[in-house]
């Protein structure tokens, strides 16, 4: 059975405590990593001063809240994961998405069946530069610390300053923030269904089994949600009539998403045709059933006309695309071949002209110089060897401290993430779903052209052709129709609770898997070739040696040869 996402918020008044308690192995049984985004304790003294100031001059009834803190349920084998990089993870990336500093702790029970994370969130910013008010003129405060406009507001009968009544003079400070307001976002009644969303998402980006993704329906998504149809229920019928309309609105959504229709306006279309037509119905004729199935029966039609818009401007650009690659192959064909044609016309050589050498002359050298280098090497081999021995020393030196800081300095090769490492499976099937959904545009295409015949089909004499176009259409429709319940269900097969949740990943997936390449090709770059480069000292002595004893054979020779000149 799917786990549900469990996700809860809290409204904290006492911040410094709360940190405290989180983070503390005497009060915490299983505590296995703390994490800051704002490791300075300071910072969060700071904030609790701020929102307590700020709560005082607003004069509202009730406690302050110093800050936010969520609590997030994660599936047990989490607990295999590095702690330290698994809470930097999910703390890191709500920071990425909101852009607050967080404070967090990864906590089991004491039973170790509950394996969380404790993360506090704060709802305003530290400003770069301090924003400070100084006085202009003398400034008077009472009791309460309101700002009154004359020193007599504040005196007593005697013409003393009350207690708790003070006087700011001119230059003075008399105000100075260090941070922001507070972001409204988490005060809104939207904001923990998104939290939930957004963490259901990156946990089932995370899970190494299938069987460990959490499930939640996002109410401001796409889709439509199901009713639960319970035992004995008398509205039993009533309940699955209405989900079988629901399901169908959500299978075209499903299509949408792998057609590349912006779930943006999939959204729109949901809220237009849909959730505020259904608003007005109930507004003008109450509760009725069947008004929600037309509603949304024609939200359907105009979302399967989106679809085939998109599929067919996709398809023209495939088209274009392979058009293009065939001109270049044609190109490339045919200057290839008038290449060979060109090679396969004789060529006139010019006439070579003889150069004269006397032949025993020749033979006569290349004898003395096999003789002189026989000669040498049993004389010399001895000397070369030596040389290059004492040549190779010096940069011997040098070598084995560069291989130690070779060794010690080059990092590990980058490893892909575990969500790059799901990447090629979930490719294949994100081309399962292409191909269901060509194969459904196929379908559509010959009903279509069916449906053309059929209306152009007229007179008296052609009924029984009518009769067979419309059972054939009746056919192909009963066929799309369970080709799109197909292709819901190939997601499901892999534990996804739809499309929508499928290509989150998907794209996510993508993308980590292009950061790994390219993490591993600026590392090859780095390197491999060094690793390559890094020849043996033996290799290097052999290669240096026989380099010089080439270069001394040839020495020889051109001695040789000038002596005979000079004789």
């Amino acid at each position: 059975m799917k786990r549900n996402s469990f996700i809860e918020m809290a409204k904290l008044h006492d911040l410094s405590g709360r940190i405290t308690y989180i983070s503390s192995h005497a009060k915490q049984e299983h505590l296995y990593e703390v994490y800051a985004t704002e490791p300075d304790r300071a910072f969060w003294r700071e904030l609790a001063k701020c929102n307590q100031e700020e709560f005082a001059k607003s004069g509202t009834n009730g406690k302050c809240i110093e800050a936010r803190e969520l609590m997030i349920a994660l599936p047990e084998s989490f607990i295999n994961y590095d702690h330290d990089y698994l809470l930097k993870k999910m703390v890191d990336e709500f920071k990425k998405r909101y852009g607050v500093e967080c404070f967090a702790a990864l906590h089991h029970n004491k039973r170790k069946t509950n394996l969380h994370i404790h993360m506090i969130f704060a709802e305003r910013k530290r400003l770069d530069q301090p924003e400070e008010k100084t006085a202009t003129r003398n400034m008077f405060y009472d009791e309460q610390g309101r700002h009154v406009r004359t020193k007599k507001e504040i005196l007593d009968s005697d013409g003393n300053i009350r207690k708790g009544c003070k006087i700011i003079k001119k230059g003075q400070i008399y105000e100075r923030k260090t941070f922001t307001i507070k972001d409204g976002r988490f005060k809104q009644e939207f904001f923990l269904d998104e939290a939930k969303v957004f963490y259901t998402d990156l946990i089932n980006q995370m899970v190494i089994d299938d069987k460990d993704r959490l499930s939640i329906f996002d109410k401001n998504g796409p889709y439509l949600a199901t009713k639960k149809v319970g035992k004995n229920n008398p509205k039993a019928e009533a309940i699955k009539a209405d989900n079988e309309i629901r399901m169908e609105w959500n299978r075209a959504v499903d299509r949408a998403i792998v057609s590349h229709v912006s779930e943006s306006e999939v959204v729109e279309l949901k809220k237009t045709e849909i959730t505020d037509r259904v608003k007005e119905s109930v507004e003008q004729n109450g509760n009725s059933p069947e008004l929600f199935g037309e509603i949304v029966r024609e939200a359907i039609a105009l979302l399967e006309k989106l679809i085939v818009k998109v599929m067919r401007k996709v398809m023209d650009m495939a088209e274009k695309v392979v058009g293009k690659a065939a001109d270049v192959i044609r190109e490339i064909s045919e200057e290839t071949q008038n290449t060979v044609h060109a090679k396969d016309e004789p060529v006139v050589q010019p006439e070579r002209k003889k150069i004269p050498f006397p032949v025993n002359s020749q033979r006569k050298a290349k004898a003395d110089v096999r003789n002189d280098t026989e000669q040498l090497q049993p004389q010399n081999t001895t000397a070369v060897k030596k040389s290059v021995i004492e040549q190779m020393k010096a940069e011997q030196k040098s070598v084995p401290a560069e291989t130690k800081r070779l060794e010690t300095e080059r990092p590990l090769q980058p490893k892909p993430s575990v969500l790059a490492s799901k990447y090629p499976r979930l490719k294949e099937i994100d081309s399962r779903l292409k191909e269901q959904n060509k194969a459904i545009f196929e379908r559509e295409k010959k009903r279509d052209k069916l449906k053309k015949e059929l209306s152009e089909c007229k007179g008296i004499f052609k009924g029984s052709r009518r009769k067979e176009l419309q059972q054939e259409i009746n056919s192909i429709d009963n066929q799309i129709s369970n080709m799109k319940k197909r292709l819901s269900s190939i997601v499901r097969e892999y534990k996804f609770d739809s499309v929508q949740a499928f290509y989150k990943e998907f794209n996510a997936a993508e993308k980590e898997n292009l950061d790994y390449y390219a993490a591993r090709a600026e590392w090859e770059k780095i390197y491999g070739d060094k690793a390559a480069d890094s020849m043996s000292i033996r290799d290097r002595l052999r290669q240096k040696e026989k380099i010089v004893k080439e270069r001394e054979a040839g020495r020889v020779l051109q001695e040789r040869e000038q002596d005979k000149r000079t004789r």
